[in-house]
């Protein structure tokens, strides 16, 4: 079998946190909430490299687990006994645990509360260099925000951005995360707001979606970043800023903050936003954001107790053709992609097809987790030309639902989203699609609605067993079994979709609203085989896995001794 090789560095720290001697690692991440257990990683030559920090005087645990669980797990365990590094190994969540005392002839003890998962992008690129200190910023942070005792709540906040003379380009944004809030906050998006407003409309924060809500929120549509849980800072490409201070450029920014309260805890308290680096060394192309995928809506629909289902949203070739054209007939170039669901969510592909041939995926993540959310940097940039298009595979589990999962903005509903960054920057900002409604009625056996339409969600006329009922309840009356949700799932892949194609400041492409027909795809999709040779590098695609180990052993002088082979 063909491997990628993995190197593994272990620190053991019985006094204090290492200072990170030895090689610099271009990602670091905390796996535990006390402090304790830290982990580094990245390639080097040829190989992926692991380093463990672990304050504690007893064994260490690690390993790689497509479930976060023990079970079928890759786990190697290891620490330092009377001054001898010692290993055990058994037959990509990462998996954790270590323990204050070593371990015996028996075995490793029961790590008790001392271990966990968290879920991490190994092969993900090497971000750019660590910025210069004396580089500006400027923080948007929410101030004080009263949490409700509620599971969902979007709050937003509306920003101006500080003036600046002439142009400059933000390199870098950052979460900036109120400590003990790491799980409440799951995302922040960033939108463009009209530029034809007074500072009064910066007063007070208001709950999103709200129909109290001020009316400058309805004016901030652009997106200009995202960020979601469990991901990093964020670092342009060395070509590529987010531009400020020139008349096409944000003057008031809506900070749009989603709260994952699930425990309904009261007395929440929160302070948290973006922080943006910024410089006057212009770079060469001006950073844009398109939100593809499917428009956030009723419209989107998962029956339950299914295994596997999957929803598409349409970036479509007409749409695409029209901005393109318009703007950039050269093409666009992706660079980064945020990937996007909710609870219900197990994997994402972004799709990308060229007069009728698929092209390369542009990102995809077919473990996903609703709590670990970062951008994704390609190795390569890929170019998007008029007429391409562009297609947000998502996969559900329903199984442990009793009732439909609708489209909407709380965790229990659904979402199937991808945001391109890409250059350079062009007016569009949303390519989506949703798929027709009254034909995923007629499945369930739906003549006729009430019209003119007057409510909201509307109301069946017949036949009789739905009479009255709103389109939702019809839905979850109907009595949904494995063989009806699958061939529900067919028929919605092949319906008509409505088009999304807007513009900054709420204008739209003449497309939008259009109907377009899907393309005829290949259904799910197939990826390319891997070929893993002896002399194989990528780090695209599938992953080839090869395990060699070396300690780096810290003492309690925090001294380094090195153990290469």
């Amino acid at each position: 079998m063909c491997r990628w090789p993995l190197l593994l560095l272990w620190g053991l720290l019985p006094r204090a946190a290492a200072g990170g001697s030895g090689w610099p690692f271009p990602h670091r991440t905390l796996l535990d909430s006390e402090g304790k257990y830290w982990l580094s990683w990245g390639p080097r030559g040829g190989r992926l490299a692991f380093r463990l920090e672990v304050r504690t005087a007893g064994y260490v645990g690690f390993g790689f687990s497509s479930t976060g669980a023990m079970a079928a797990a890759d786990i190697v365990v290891g620490g330092v006994a009377r001054g001898r590094p010692y290993l055990q190994e058994s037959t990509v969540r990462v998996i954790w645990a270590y323990h204050h005392e070593d371990v015996g002839e028996a075995g490793p003890k029961y790590h008790e509360s001392n271990r966990g998962t968290k879920s991490l992008r190994l092969l993900n690129p090497e971000k750019t260099s660590m910025l210069s200190t004396a580089i500006p910023y400027f923080d948007l942070v929410n101030q004080d925000v009263s949490i409700p005792n509620k599971g969902t709540t979007y709050w937003c906040q509306m920003f101006k951005i500080p003036m600046l003379q002439e142009k400059h380009h933000v390199i870098k944004v950052e979460p900036v995360i109120q400590k003990g809030h790491e799980s409440l906050v799951h995302h922040i998006l960033l939108y463009q707001c009209s530029s034809n407003f007074s500072d009064s409309v910066l007063d007070d924060g208001h709950e999103c979606y709200h129909p109290n809500m001020p009316d400058a929120f309805l004016t901030c549509e652009t997106v200009i970043f995202a960020w979601a849980i469990g991901g990093e800072g964020f670092s342009y490409p060395p070509h590529v800023g987010l531009s400020l201070g020139t008349p096409l450029d944000p003057h008031y920014v809506l900070l749009e903050v989603h709260y994952d309260n699930p425990t309904y805890k009261e007395g929440l308290i929160d302070n948290s936003g973006l922080r943006l680096f910024y410089t006057a060394d212009i770079r060469k192309y001006d950073a844009g954001v398109i939100e593809a995928g499917l428009w956030v809506s009723l419209f989107h629909t998962i029956p339950p107790g299914l295994p596997d289902f999957r929803s598409e949203g349409h970036c479509t070739l007409e749409c695409l053709e029209e901005a393109l054209e318009a703007e950039k007939p050269s093409g666009i170039h992706v660079f980064a992609v945020l990937l996007h669901a909710h609870l219900a969510g197990r994997g994402i592909r972004l799709r990308h097809f060229r007069k009728g041939e698929e092209m390369r995926l542009l990102a995809y993540d077919d473990d996903f987790d609703f709590n670990f959310q970062e951008f994704q940097y390609l190795k390569e940039e890929q170019t998007i030309l008029p007429g391409d298009n562009l297609i947000t595979e998502c996969r559900y589990n329903t199984k442990d639902r009793a009732r439909m999962t609708w489209g909407g903005l709380s965790t229990r509903n659904e979402m199937c989203l991808s945001y391109l960054l890409y250059y350079p920057r062009i007016n569009l900002t949303r390519c989506a699609s949703i798929p027709d409604i009254m034909e995923q009625l007629q499945f369930i056996g739906v003549k006729e609605i009430y019209r003119p339409v007057t409510t909201w969600p509307f109301i069946i006329k017949s036949p009789k067993q739905y009479r009255n009922l709103s389109f939702m309840d019809a839905m979850n009356k109907f009595k949904w079994t494995k063989k009806e949700g699958l061939a529900f799932n067919k028929l919605v892949l092949s319906l008509p979709v409505n088009v999304r194609c807007s513009k900054t400041d709420n204008a739209e492409w003449s497309i939008q609203g259009m109907t377009a027909l899907p393309p005829d795809i290949e259904r799910p999709y197939q990826a390319e085989p891997l070929v893993c040779g002896a002399s194989s590098t990528s780090l695209r695609g599938n992953v080839c896995l090869e395990l060699l180990l070396s300690f780096v052993v810290l003492g309690s002088s925090l001294s380094t001794r090195s153990l290469w082979p």
